[in-house]
């Protein structure tokens, strides 16, 4: 580990600490034999239910890289996608964020394509992460009937303007796409000669990320592979909606019959604590989860704790198991991989500081 990731792991441990000190003054009155107690009375036969449909969701986004490989590798199969995917989130859940180019870095390595083409597709499957997600809080949000499944009728304005603001983002997003793709070198040309007198380093690393995210538009090779791209990404987050619901579930208390509104807010809560992730234990999504659980759905303390920390090793630590057997059985090493990806990474920035001789060749 560089110094760089040293000194952004300690940070976050710090944050995280004061965190959970923070929460440890707030309930002085916890009462572990509860939580002991709630925890073993959990329905494990739902709990891998859940499991299992999480493995289900990485089947569904082998299949939608699968469609970004259409262009070049036409005969690419989803199977042989499933084994670099949970490689790859194994990568993730066990090293944190130093872990995250190994899955692009695998596929490219494996369809023989350049490590760059990959990392392209994989900004571009973010995009369509964060649509996927805000199509589901809009269907549950302004459908008839959804002023009902929230906690607290009093929130629906607010959620849906925090909805609509998440549209907006979209919407912005999807606008810079167009234009990154029919304008890219040009775009990333601005960036360098605007941001490089502030850090020619920082100039670079976004241009870089322009003409990266420009290329995996290329993955869309039509109106039709848009809406499959789509159409799955959509199931797919659907499909982790219904294995936090089997979570909730299996703890057979009312406070945690948790419709789906409320379930995509769970999730979304969770998503933005994993930004505060230290590698193997996690901590910001089970923080995060936790602190909706009692502040939003009034849930006690305990049972909050138990079903943070189940749904944490459900929704993302449940890979690990398979992704490193599969990675023993093809002779891996998740550190060396994520050292490799990381090389390939920083040639790929390296590489587009002369972009317009390459772009001519």
């Amino acid at each position: 580990m560089d110094k760089k990731r040293v000194i952004i792991s300690a940070v976050i441990f710090l944050i995280l600490a004061t965190l959970v000190y923070l929460q440890y003054r707030h309930w002085q009155t916890f009462d572990w034999s509860t939580f002991w107690s709630q925890t073993s009375h959990v329905n494990w036969w739902r709990v891998l239910f859940g499991v299992a449909l999480i493995y289900f969701a990485y089947g569904l986004r082998a299949l939608r890289w699968k469609i970004f490989l259409k262009p070049v590798r036409p005969q690419a199969r989803s199977i042989d996608l499933v084994s670099p995917t949970m490689i790859g989130f194994a990568g993730l859940a066990l090293l944190g964020r130093a872990g995250e180019p190994i899955r692009p870095y695998l596929i490219a390595r494996r369809e023989n394509l350049s490590v760059s083409s990959q990392l392209a597709a994989w900004a571009v499957e973010r995009i369509f992460d964060v649509g996927a997600f805000t199509v589901l809080m809009a269907l549950a949000v302004f459908r008839e009937g959804g002023l009902y499944s929230i906690p607290e009728p009093s929130w629906y304005k607010d959620l849906q303007r925090g909805v609509l603001g998440l549209i907006g983002l979209v919407a912005i997003i999807a606008l810079a796409a167009i234009i990154i793709n029919r304008k890219g070198e040009a775009v990333a040309q601005w960036v360098e000669k605007e941001f490089g007198h502030l850090s020619e380093n920082l100039g670079h690393r976004i241009a870089a990320w322009i003409r990266e995210f420009g290329t995996g538009l290329h993955t869309i090779d039509s109106p039709m592979s848009f809406v499959w791209l789509s159409v799955v990404s959509i199931g797919m987050w659907y499909v982790v909606a219904l294995a936090y619901i089997q979570v909730t579930l299996s703890y057979g208390a009312a406070a945690l019959e948790i419709p789906l509104l409320q379930i995509l807010i769970l999730m979304g809560s969770s998503m933005l604590g994993s930004m505060l992730q230290l590698p193997a234990v996690g901590g910001g999504s089970q923080l995060a989860t936790i602190k909706t659980l009692t502040s939003l759905f009034d849930v006690p303390p305990e049972m909050a704790v138990s079903c943070g920390i189940l749904l944490w090793l459900v929704t993302f630590a449940a890979v690990v198991p398979v992704g490193l057997v599969l990675a023993h059985r093809e002779r891996l090493s998740l550190r060396r991989l994520s050292e490799e990806s990381h090389r390939a990474e920083e040639e790929v920035i390296q590489s587009s500081h002369a972009p317009e001789s390459q772009n001519r060749t």
